[in-house]
């Protein structure tokens, strides 16, 4: 992070491709192509998480597990797990430019287990071998998995008592009797894990580092709360006391009810942050370097009771700080970090920030205000941090030109010397790129110059989020000159 470099943010899920949904396949290796060509050094991506209930990848049944989506049907083609006749045999959605998630969870997975159904046998002692490699979060999330397909899919807080027991009779009893069934989860994740190291080989071979994204919560139905129910503040039918989320805000005048269950970090930190420990370890072997997602969250974070609407009534109260950070540093070392410390932010984030000496965010979307200075404007940057023209969550930058007000509109133009609208977006990572920030980031719906169609996802939204997918076309050789040349004259 102290070398002057740039990428693009663009998730697994929003590549091309015919399987209704990006992923390790061929496109993944023609956009590491496109990065090589336009001389980017990062490939930025979202949580790699398998997806729970709203699709979100913030949201997982698993802090460990792949999402099996992101699977190559054309490897298991070529490997004969899977025929052209299954494949002909299922939809994946009409559309190539969105995600249709329904479809993927009833035909993919069950393309998966057909694949599954033909080659246990063949990979039986590497996925015995992959197992206990793994053993740590694999057999929880295999057995969490197994169990919940048997209870339809609900929520473990709603399985029947001794289910939710972890390790009680009844489950271990229902693991010894059903290791078949447990076993095409572990299926999964090693195709999974292979297939991405695979990629992330590629990528690195390229000079591309790969930047993963961590969310700070895990969902309250996961492997992760249901394995180890003393380390979440719950009550004694394990429902969540306090829930996380987010005071009204931009994006919501009710605030964020995100759900997920509170730490105890008192018990956290007395098994010296062990969790967290095997977490960012993980989390290394799958990325180069790793943005942490509400890093505010640390320093102090906002609860609200189980069972409320919205976020109107909550408390803030004290994360673990930078007690967290120095036990990981002492037990993994030197690891290449990156803080995402946006929205409310107080005088204990800023500290935090700090006393780690990660590098932290600017949007330079929030700064595009005409009756006010930023800290989001170039003028006001350093080097220690990483520029990001919009993210996930925000509207692209076209989007943003076509609603805001006409001075903000005006204000903005002026700023990035932009003559013409249709320029607009280009000029803005012209300016990130031509930052003192040590590493700048653009989404790839502004590198195209896409508008609100395009948007990723919509906080406090519920619905229609995370289905955006370019088209293999985007990726234009003159669109990759265009970017080199920025890269080359900026010297990133």
């Amino acid at each position: 992070m102290r070398k002057r470099s740039s990428g693009i943010l663009l998730h697994i899920s929003s590549l091309p491709g015919k399987y209704g949904i990006g992923d390790f396949g061929q496109s993944a290796y023609r956009f590491i192509d496109f990065l090589a060509k336009s001389k980017q050094k990062n490939w930025q991506i979202l949580p790699l998480g398998i997806t729970s209930y709203g699709d979100s990848p913030y949201q997982s049944f698993s802090a460990f597990a792949g999402n099996p989506y992101f699977i190559d049907f054309d490897q298991l083609l070529d490997l004969e797990y899977l025929s052209s006749e299954d494949l002909d045999k299922v939809s994946f959605g009409k559309d190539l430019n969105s995600v249709d998630y329904n479809l993927l969870y009833i035909n993919k997975m069950n393309l998966l287990n057909i694949a599954y159904q033909k080659a246990k046998f063949t990979l039986n002692k590497e996925l015995n071998i992959f197992y206990k490699e793994n053993f740590m979060w694999l057999r929880d999330f295999a057995l969490f998995m197994t169990i919940k397909k048997s209870f339809n899919d609900v929520s473990w807080l709603e399985w029947d008592h001794q289910y939710q027991l972890y390790n009680s009779d009844t489950v271990l009893k229902f693991e010894e009797n059903n290791q078949e069934e447990i076993f095409f989860w572990v299926f999964t994740q090693y195709l999974f894990s292979k297939q991405w190291q695979s990629l992330k080989k590629y990528a690195n071979q390229h000079q591309v580092k790969i930047i993963g994204d961590l969310p700070i919560y895990v969902s309250v139905d996961s492997a992760d709360v249901w394995s180890q129910p003393e380390l979440y503040n719950l009550d004694k039918d394990f429902n969540p006391i306090t829930v996380a989320g987010c005071p009204p805000d931009a994006f919501s005048s009710l605030g964020q009810l995100w759900g997920n269950p509170i730490y105890n970090w008192d018990k956290m930190h007395a098994q010296e942050f062990n969790w967290w420990i095997d977490r960012f370890d993980h989390s290394f072997k799958l990325y180069d370097t790793l943005r942490i997602d509400h890093f505010r969250g640390f320093a102090s974070y906002c609860e609200i009771d189980f069972g409320k609407e919205n976020a109107l009534e909550h408390v803030w109260s004290e994360g673990p700080g930078i007690k967290l950070f120095e036990t990981i540093k002492k037990k993994l070392g030197d690891l290449d970090i990156i803080v995402e410390d946006l929205g409310y932010i107080t005088e204990d984030v800023i500290s935090l920030v700090k006393e780690t000496g990660f590098p932290n965010m600017k949007v330079i979307v929030f700064g595009l205000n005409a009756y006010e200075d930023s800290e989001h404007l170039l003028h006001n940057f350093y080097n220690n941090m990483v520029v990001y023209t919009t993210t996930h969550d925000n509207q692209p930058l076209m989007g943003w030109l076509e609603e805001t007000d006409i001075k903000h509109k005006q204000f903005a133009k002026k700023y990035f010397n932009v003559i013409k609208d249709e320029d607009f977006s280009f000029q803005v990572v012209k300016g990130a790129w031509s930052s003192v920030a040590n590493l700048a980031i653009a989404p790839i719906q502004d590198i195209l110059g896409l508008s609100n169609s395009a948007r990723m996802n919509t906080p406090s939204q519920i619905g229609g989020n995370w289905q955006f997918r370019i088209k293999a076309e985007d990726l234009s050789d003159d669109l990759a000159f265009k970017l080199q040349e920025i890269t080359t004259i900026y010297q990133r």
